[in-house]
């Protein structure tokens, strides 16, 4: 230790270089602060995302994990897994969602797993003020949802929507559950094996065998089985969680009972089609299941000769329409988007490979009038003319 004596003239001495050169101090300390910043920076840069998601989890003692509306298999594989990893950090996780779970794969998804979905209608039904967002980017389908400002946002869906603390975009993976499953493999969660109990593994963080076959079902349907806009990393997401994937589960949501109605739209589908070049448009007329619309899409892309093709069916007056493609000269969601933002009370969108949309009735508000109808003929000679691109 150095003599009080040394130290007291070493500070005299510094505090007269002080007085005497106040620009060099003044220099000296930006520097020192310019090389701190960086250095924070720059070890937060090179934090993995997934340990900066459990730390803004870590900090919370309640959150709403908030998915898009009739949310499917992607959206509640990522919410299963954004819960599951709240719980493990003694964080009370609610899984919200406005709409309806329609479609018979996305039911055995919920009743297979066994999952608590709680269904909103309203914002103040929220079950906490942090808001997490999964599977999209912006709150949307329920009264007072533009007014809902999440504390984070994990997506793969383009979109300007960002979350107050922690934004996750990343557009070019095939699913947002690869993105989850990704967080849980930066934080060295250990995928718990059908035959074993958590406490086995050894981990301080696990994946349970019901977040690893959610995420890897959520992976496969948002991906058509890895083959449609998959990405090396939602290979590296499905074989990452695979060890912890109970297969017997994974068979009973991949192959619930089909409705009959189903069954009958696919074939109007099928009988009803018209063709233009390689492109398809069926209108099934009415339908009491509207999930029964996108199936029919689902079949019909599969034709021998069909690159794109759009199914046309209405339930209540509201006219549904959801487009499949394989084509990349056709961007499904954008030409969908193109014809209905030219109808009364039409909206809709999507990606390249898949889109929808929607035409509500126009009601006279005397209550007098009649509904006005859509020109269904008009509106198939519409969207064969976006799908060809002349938009």
């Amino acid at each position: 230790m150095w003599p009080p004596a040394t130290l007291a003239g070493w500070t005299s001495e510094a505090e007269t270089f002080a007085r005497e050169n106040p620009e060099l101090v003044v220099t000296a300390v930006f520097f020192v602060a310019f090389v701190l910043g960086s250095t924070y920076v720059f070890v937060r840069a090179r934090r993995p995302a997934g340990e900066e998601f459990r730390r803004l989890l870590a900090d919370e003692s309640e959150i709403a994990v908030l998915m898009h509306p009739n949310p499917d298999p992607d959206a509640m594989a990522a919410a299963i897994g954004v819960s599951s990893l709240a719980d493990q950090l003694d964080v009370d996780a609610t899984i919200q969602y406005p709409g309806q779970i329609r479609h018979q794969e996305n039911r055995a998804f919920r009743t297979v797993l066994d999952l608590e979905l709680d269904r909103i209608d309203h914002v103040s039904d929220l079950a906490a003020e942090t808001v997490v967002l999964v599977d999209h980017n912006e709150a949307r389908g329920f009264a007072g949802a533009d007014g809902v400002l999440p504390t984070a946002v994990v997506d793969h869906h383009p979109g300007d929507g960002r979350g107050g603390e922690f934004t996750d975009v990343r557009t070019d993976y095939g699913a947002t559950a690869s993105v989850i499953a990704e967080y849980f493999d930066d934080v060295g969660a250990v995928p718990v094996p059908p035959d074993k109990h958590a406490s086995e593994t050894g981990g301080d963080l696990v994946l349970s065998t019901r977040a690893a076959t959610g995420l890897l079902y959520g992976i496969l349907t948002d991906t058509k089985h890895l083959t449609v806009g998959a990405s090396e990393p939602d290979f590296a997401s499905a074989a990452y969680v695979y060890p912890g994937v109970d297969q017997d589960q994974l068979d009973r949501i991949a192959n619930p009972a089909v409705d009959a109605e189903v069954l009958e739209v696919k074939a109007r589908a099928i009988a009803g089609r018209q063709i233009e070049g390689s492109f398809a448009v069926a209108d099934v007329g009415g339908v009491n299941n509207v999930d029964a619309i996108p199936q029919a899409a689902d079949e019909l892309i599969q034709l021998e000769g069909v690159s794109a093709v759009v199914i046309i069916g209405e339930r209540d007056g509201t006219i549904h329409l959801s487009g499949r493609s394989r084509d990349d000269r056709v961007h499904m969601g954008n030409a969908i988007e193109s014809v209905l933002s030219e109808v009364t009370n039409g909206s809709g969108g999507g990606h390249s490979r898949m889109g929808g949309g929607t035409i509500t009735p126009e009601v006279d508000p005397s209550g007098e009038g009649e509904r006005e109808t859509v020109d269904r003929d008009g509106l198939a000679d519409a969207l064969f003319r976006a799908m060809a691109g002349d938009v």
